[in-house]
């Protein structure tokens, strides 16, 4: 589970990799927002490397994706279009994301087709669709086992869920 409070401006740093590989550390953070200010920022930070003709470059590090991976050698187009997606669907977006492997076309999917809302437990959430589409006689109740239920559809891939707080569990339908 990741911090909620958790910053989505979306930054990489990015190294001269012929400084690096000289035993120099150079580099620039920069904010992920519009791919050709990136690509800018890319070409400035290697014109100002201590190592004359540099074009080979790294992404060394990042901050404020929300836990979302970037790989090293990320195209810089893949990299825009993650921040972008966080920027819009904040810390959820970027748990499916995470959940659903990176695919951003089904992290949108999941978001905006299979998002069942937000509860205490998948259980709590079985237990209002049941009790929201089913007529249940009072003397069968208290034998309705809604953990069971959770759990067998969670088994079943019928549902995933992401946690962004101890009661906080967001439930999405599975295609």
């Amino acid at each position: 589970m990741r911090q909620a409070a958790e910053n989505l401006e979306p930054r990489i740093y990015v190294a001269c990799l012929a400084a690096y590989n000289s035993g120099v550390l150079h580099g620039a953070w920069i904010a992920v927002e519009d791919e050709d200010a990136v690509w800018a920022a890319i070409r400035a930070m290697l014109a100002a490397s201590p190592v004359p003709r540099a074009e080979e470059f790294g992404i060394h590090d990042h901050e404020g994706f929300g836990g979302v991976e970037i790989a090293e050698y990320a195209s810089i187009g893949r990299v825009v279009e993650i921040a972008a997606f966080l920027r819009e669907r904040g810390l959820l977006g970027a748990l499916v994301l995470d959940e659903v492997g990176g695919d951003l076309d089904v992290a949108r999917a999941a978001l905006d087709d299979q998002y069942q809302g937000v509860f205490a437990s998948l259980a709590d959430c079985f237990q209002e669709i049941t009790e929201e589409t089913t007529v249940i006689p009072e003397g069968l109740r208290l034998y309705i086992d809604y953990e069971a239920m959770a759990r067998d559809a969670r088994l079943n891939g019928e549902v995933f869920t992401v946690e962004t707080a101890h009661d906080q569990v967001h439930v999405f339908w599975s295609r």
